[in-house]
């Protein structure tokens, strides 16, 4: 597990947990007091992304090789380092999590798309396994809910991941007179990141301003986000610079199909679960004009029947255990 309990990475370290505890019919759930304690268990496996483990990718990256130097210590990566850090971010996040691949006795990405940025920006050392992020349809995508009246993003709220676009998609919609839904708000269905809290009450303001209601959740439990999600009436995640989305995967869980821009790793996704995204283009106008149909075609934001949304958590597990199960019998350590 890791530090912060609201955090998509405990999330889903939590989730996967549970589904290899439900093969194996054992418990192995390691807590962070239970793993940094005076006793650590002989191996574990670690969830890791630098901002959730430290404060500085210095201090993540310490703290990681002082645990694998305690423990043997496979880890899953997130947040890969890439371009969109800035170039100083770039360099120290790289250095970060080539020193963690280093000291770990195995690595796991979420997409092929994370292995080829941990190749150009990290290490081309380590061939990582890949085990995509788990979609399963909490609700039948044939049980609509009536449309809230909102264009709506999940997650954390900070620059870039894409509420600022989609304000401005509906501030352009409405100025020219194209608004199906009537007046779509924007929803952040989410809570500031940390430190990103002021920026976001500037981004409420800058909304405001042009006369867009933005709307900021805060932190939402697994059913409060589902409903929100169902009742959404205009499915968004637009951030550019992901490495692997929960977001999207958590709009497909619902049943919507979400718009997402056209990307290395969206391809990907698309092709890996076909039928579950609307593709558009690096292009300001693009996202206009695709809150403008989803929200005249009501239809095309949820999963058609024949939507492929496989791998799920149990398959997700299965590919874990038969990866651990393929190191030991080969005696890997890298």
């Amino acid at each position: 597990m890791t530090d912060d309990p609201q955090h998509g990475v405990t999330a889903l370290a939590r989730r996967i947990a549970d589904a290899v505890a439900r093969r194996t019919r054992r418990d192995l759930v390691v807590s962070p007091a239970e793993l940094t304690g005076p006793t650590p268990p002989a191996s574990a496996h670690l969830h890791f992304t630098d901002r959730l483990w430290a404060s500085s990718p210095e201090d993540a990256a310490d703290r990681l090789v002082d645990l694998a130097g305690r423990v043997a210590l496979t880890v899953t990566l997130h947040d890969l380092p890439q371009p969109s850090d800035g170039e100083r971010n770039l360099v120290r996040r790289g250095h970060c999590y080539r020193r963690v691949v280093e000291a770990a006795a195995g690595t796991v990405v979420n997409s092929e798309h994370e292995a080829l940025l941990l190749a150009e920006h990290t290490t081309a050392a380590v061939r990582p396994a890949v085990v995509p992020l788990p979609v399963d349809l909490a609700a039948p995508p044939s049980e609509r809910p009536a449309p809230d009246g909102t264009a709506a993003v999940i997650g954390f709220v900070y620059p870039g991941k894409g509420h600022a676009e989609l304000v401005d998609a509906v501030a352009r919609l409405r100025g020219r007179g194209d608004d199906p839904a009537g007046a779509l708000r924007v929803v952040a269905l989410g809570r500031a990141s940390a430190g990103h809290e002021a920026e976001t009450d500037q981004l409420v303001a800058d909304a405001a301003s042009r006369a867009v209601v933005l709307d900021v959740t805060g932190y939402l439990d697994d059913a409060v986000l589902l409903d929100r999600c169902r009742r959404a009436s205009v499915p968004v995640a637009v951030h550019r610079h992901v490495s692997a989305s929960g977001s999207i995967a958590t709009w497909i869980g619902a049943g919507r199909r979400p718009i997402v821009p056209d990307t290395r790793y969206s391809r990907e996704m698309a092709a890996l679960r076909p039928g579950t995204l609307t593709l558009i283009d690096d292009d300001p106008d693009a996202l206009v004009d695709a809150v403008a149909r989803a929200a005249a075609d009501p239809d095309s934001t949820w999963l058609a029947p024949d939507a492929v949304t496989t791998p799920g958590i149990d398959d997700v597990a299965a590919a874990y255990l038969e990866w651990w199960a393929g190191r030991e019998r080969s005696g890997a350590t890298s």
